[in-house]
């Protein structure tokens, strides 16, 4: 006899959806915090944990954005397996665990000894923690995007969609606040020494509120029957996992190009000054999550093609001048991630509604899961490597060509994409 989880009956969505938006939001927001705190803190991390090079001072900051890409490397895994927890135990199971994954593997970048102390073992501690987070993070979007959707009421998808990304803002709002206080109240050799590590410990205790917090939600996979397998997903919609790589392609490379590189674009190519750098992303974030609401209210009275085509065409045709834009000036970069942001919204305020509407609910999170995190791995997270490299070998002007490129592939998918936004969704 087939083994069945215990799972929500009902046919009608949690009674309390505001409480569903606080569980899956604050959760997410933790786990974001730890993951960005480390792309903040990269310069000071490289120094500590790598060896220098006397002929190329960007070395180890090569090598601390290809551990940042090594963690992405693990989220398609634990998309699936993740996945796989929330399609066969429920949504708040995978949730739960996710949360205190990246509880320890914070704590475990916290507590990273340097290079001088131990050598080798320092980059291998590191790399440990941070496919620790890739699992969590990758996990993380899968369960905590199906959850949010199916608890939103009729014609209130995209707006409950939009606080996947409210509450990433928050955590990296967080993540930068910290960062950015600790660098102007420490001195430097404070910030080098000790000061990179308060965020990632600070982190640790966080992700335990947010699991507190999780404790409260309730289920909302309602399907019954038996358990899909690990592979369902790929091996019976293969067309959909192909789909949620095109929607995401050029979406993920401009969000962690403008959201998490930029300042450090910045600062490599421009000579701006790492605090107004750190500043003027700060004020960006802030001004990314107000929009993200009204994104998902647009795309449920509209429908989500045309916020996708706003996002694809806009950055196709406008990441090269804003980016060859850029100025030492802080006023500069702040207009220029403004700008990107207003545009990046039509993506990222909806992504979790289409990819859930793509699939039927009996392997959504899985479903979601792998391919997305796949495509983010291959082109988010290699990101700030892609930019550090073009800029080493001369060519840091071919960066934003390939943004655009990307975009251009991306809207060529959206152009194909059936409207969903008004459709049943599938429990």
């Amino acid at each position: 006899m087939t083994e069945t989880p215990e799972i929500l009956s009902t046919a009608t969505r949690p009674a309390r959806p505001v409480r569903q938006l606080l569980a899956a939001s604050v959760g997410n927001a933790v786990e974001w915090y730890d993951w960005y705190a480390y792309t903040f803190l990269a310069t000071y991390i490289a120094d500590q944990v790598f060896p220098k090079s006397a002929d190329n001072s960007l070395v180890p900051l090569l090598s601390t954005f290809a551990v940042f890409a090594v963690g992405f490397f693990m989220r398609p895994v634990g998309g699936l397996l993740m996945g796989a927890v929330a399609d066969r135990r429920g949504r708040r199971a995978a949730l739960t665990v996710t949360i205190l994954l990246m509880g320890g593997s914070s704590l475990l970048v916290g507590l990273t000894p340097t290079y001088a102390a131990v050598g080798v073992l320092a980059p291998v501690v590191l790399v440990l923690a941070r496919l620790l987070q890739g699992l969590s993070v990758g996990g993380e979007f899968a369960a905590s995007t199906t959850f949010l959707v199916e608890s939103a009421g009729p014609g209130r998808r995209g707006l409950f969609s939009s606080f996947q990304y409210v509450s990433t803002s928050i955590g990296q709002l967080m993540a930068s606040g910290v960062a950015a206080l600790l660098v102007s109240t420490l001195a430097e050799g404070q910030m080098d020494g000790w000061g990179w590590r308060v965020p990632f410990l600070a982190g640790a205790l966080l992700s335990l509120v947010g699991f507190w917090i999780r404790q409260g939600a309730q289920e909302t996979r309602e399907t019954q029957g038996p358990r899909p397998g690990l592979f369902d997903a790929l091996r019976h919609h293969p067309r959909q996992s192909l789909l949620i790589c095109g929607i995401t392609a050029g979406g993920t490379l401009a969000y962690y190009t403008w959201t998490s590189y930029l300042p450090t674009y910045a600062e490599l190519n421009t000579g701006i000054d790492k605090s107004d750098a750190l500043l003027a992303g700060t004020l960006a974030l802030a001004f990314f999550a107000l929009l993200q609401p009204v994104g998902g209210l647009l795309s449920d009275r509209f429908g989500r093609k045309p916020l996708l085509l706003f996002f694809g065409l806009g950055f196709a045709l406008l990441s090269v001048p804003l980016l060859h834009g850029l100025t030492g000036s802080f006023v500069s970069l702040l207009l220029t991630q403004c700008a990107g942001m207003v545009l990046l919204t039509g993506f990222t305020s909806i992504s979790a509604a289409v990819n859930a509407e793509v699939f039927p609910a009996r392997v959504r999170a899985a479903g979601i899961g792998f391919p997305y995190s796949l495509t983010v791995a291959l082109f988010g997270g290699t990101a700030p490597y892609m930019g550090t490299l073009f800029k080493e070998l001369g060519h840091s002007g071919l960066f934003p060509w390939y943004v655009a490129a990307l975009c251009v592939v991306s809207s060529l998918v959206y152009l194909r994409l059936p409207e969903s936004a008004h459709r049943e969704l599938d429990r």
